[in-house]
């Protein structure tokens, strides 16, 4: 299945462009994303741990199933005051 992935802020200069399509297996999850993008992306490995991932406009855990077509954001960690 293809996803298009935005990134945004710190993680867009950390992968060199602000998005991008990838092909990702059937029934791929978050977490199989985030793999996905370290290997194709290796800048991201070391705020991998941290980052926010959206799916469809909805923040999203690791376990949560990736539709086709689904359109995934890709943020650094967020703090406010």
């Amino acid at each position: 299945m293809e996803v298009k992935v935005l990134f945004f802020a710190s993680m867009r200069d950390r992968a060199g462009l602000r998005e991008a399509k990838l092909e990702l297996p059937q029934s791929a999850s978050v977490k199989d994303l985030k793999l996905k993008l370290v290997k194709q992306f290796p800048g991201l490995q070391e705020a991998m741990s941290s980052i926010l991932v959206a799916v469809n406009r909805e923040f999203a855990f690791d376990d949560l199933l990736i539709p086709d077509g689904a359109e995934i954001a890709v943020f650094p960690p967020v703090s406010g005051g």
